[in-house]
This record gives structure tokens, sequence and C-alpha cells, in this order.
């Protein structure tokens, strides 16, 4: 009997022991459990405090101090100050007033645009080929006066012979009085503005004109030299192949054709001589050069050209200068 109770005795207190063990795991286990679900509470409340993500900058970010962040604010202060409003406000009202005029106009059919054309070259044909853009700007826009005045008066019968119809002619009408200069550019009509050449004298009332220097010899009295002059008269030397050193050399070739002259034939008694570098202009077909020399035979001789050109004369011409270039002179008996 006392080996049999022996081993369970053994046995019991094995088994004993192991139960120790396991509850002392299972203390740990929970404890561990219990740390990590603590720490993890403390991270949560770490991380989503109030004021966490302003007071902690990420990796790789500076802080600024309050004196930087005030200058950073006053900076996008005067920035905004310095904006142009006015402008901003200005370029916004032109493009709104853009967008209403671009909404209001309506393309013009190109048989009606091709019939506006042909009656604003036949207006121009009918003036004339030699008339300045004045004359030819008054011309159309006398024309576009009497169109408007057309249409308004017209009935839509009258129109309708016209072969316009009431769509078309309100159409017409509202380009003619509203949206000229944009009908023009449609058709492809321009017609260069008038320049007005305003010549500004600011020099003193007492000083004296500086006297222009003519090169070569003096001329001698004879030759009534006058400056920045071209007189007419049937050419007796044509100066397009007819070239002299000077305009003393020219006027001398003038007496000389004089005196040599046959009975009968034309005697020279008028000089031309281009005297600038660059050429001289004259309203022909031909480029007149440096030092021509024409020579010329009028009983009654005229000026074509005096000191300088008038305005109407280069609004007609527009490479005419401003200054006569020639030089020339009557040979007195």
């Amino acid at each position: 009997m006392v080996r049999g109770l022996a081993p369970a005795a053994a046995l019991r207190g094995r088994a004993a022991a192991a139960a120790a063990r396991w509850c002392t795991c299972r203390r740990v286990a929970v404890a561990l459990c219990l740390g990590n679900l603590v720490a993890a509470l403390l991270v949560a409340r770490a991380l989503y405090a109030p004021g966490t993500f302003a007071s902690a900058p990420k990796r790789g970010e500076a802080r600024y101090s309050r004196e930087q962040m005030r200058w950073v604010e006053e900076s996008i202060r005067i920035r905004r100050a310095a904006e142009p409003a006015e402008l901003i406000e200005a370029v916004e009202k032109l493009r709104r007033a853009f967008v209403r005029e671009e909404k209001r106009r309506k393309e013009l059919p190109l048989e009606l645009k091709q019939k506006v054309s042909h009656e604003i070259l036949q207006r121009l044909r009918d003036l004339g080929e030699n008339r300045n853009t004045t004359e030819q700007r008054e011309a159309v826009e006398s024309w576009r006066v009497e169109k408007l005045k057309y249409i308004r008066s017209s009935s839509t019968q009258n129109l309708s012979n016209f072969g316009l119809s009431g769509e078309e002619s309100r159409m017409l009408k509202r380009a003619l009085d509203f949206n000229w200069r944009m009908l023009l550019e449609d058709i492809g009509l321009w017609i260069p503005p008038t320049v007005h050449h305003i010549e500004h004298d600011d020099k003193p009332e007492n000083e004296q004109e500086e006297e222009e220097i003519v090169p070569g010899p003096p001329l001698p009295p004879e030759c009534n030299a006058e400056l920045h002059t071209d007189y007419g008269g049937t050419a007796v030397r044509w100066g397009l192949t007819h070239h002299k050193e000077s305009a003393a050399d020219c006027c001398q070739a003038c007496i000389d054709q004089a005196k040599r002259a046959k009975p009968g034939a034309l005697k020279c008694n008028i000089w031309v001589y281009c005297p600038s570098e660059y050429g001289c202009y004259s309203p022909d077909k031909y480029e007149h050069k440096h030092q021509e020399c024409w020579l010329k035979q009028a009983d009654h001789p005229k000026l074509n050209f005096k000191d300088r050109y008038s305005e109407p004369y280069r609004d007609s011409h527009p490479t005419a200068p401003v200054v006569v270039p020639w030089m020339s002179g009557v040979i007195s008996a």
C-alpha cells in the first residue's frame, strides 16, 4: 500500500506545479497587453490632442517666430496694396464691352459685303485718281451717310426692290451706324490717316539764320542761284545723262550752251542742279541722282517748287520731303 500511494502523490505534485506555472504566464501576458494598451492610448492622445499639428512641425520644415510671421503678413499686405486696382478694373470693363460688342455684332452675308465693297469702290473711281487721302475718306464717309439715310427713309418694299430683305437691311444699318470700322476691315478697305506736319521753331528771335554752304566754287552773279528752288521750262539738255561736279559748273554749262546754240535753236537760260548726295525728289517716274544738271529754256520762267512742299502736296505725294532739294537759277542777260 505504501508503494501505491507514492506515485499518486508524485503526480499530484507535478500537476500543481504545472498549474502554478500556467497561472504565472497568464498574469505576465495580461500585464503585457495592458501595458501595450496604455502605451497606445498615450500615443493616440499625443497625436490627436488640439494644437498638435500646429505646434509640431513636420520633418524638414522650419519653424517661424512671431516676428517672422509678422513680416510675412506685412509683405502680403503691401503686395495687395500695390496691386493696380484701377487698371485691373478698367481692363475688366473693356473686356465686358468687347464681349457685348461681339454679341451685338452679327456677321453680314458675303453677298451683302460684296455689294457694299462694289459701291464704295465705284464711289472712289468716280472721285478720280489724283485725289489725296482726305478727299477719299470724305467720299467714303458721304457714301455711308447717304446709305444710312436711304435705309432709314425707305419702306420695306423699296428695300426689297433694292435687293435687301428686312433682316439684311437691319444688319446693314447696324453695321453702318455702330460697326463701321469693323465693316471696313471685313471688306479690306483701309485709307491711311492724314498726317499733319508741324514744325517747331525753337530758335531765339534775334538769332541769324546760318548760311547754307554750297559745295564747289562760288557761283558768279549772272547765275542768280536760288537754293531749294525748282524752275520749269523746256529741256535743252536732260539731266539724267548730264552730270556736273558743282552748281557753278552747271550754271557755266548753261551759259556755254546759249553761246554755242545755232540760229533758231533753243538757248539755255535756266539751270537746275541736284546738290544732295542722296538724290533729289521729283514727281515724275525717274530717279534723280546727285549732280544732275538740267538745262532749260523758258521765255517767262515759272517756279515749280520753292523752299518747301505744301502740306496738301505731301498728302497726295507721300514720298515728297519737306524741303525742296533742288537749286536753280535764271541766267541774267
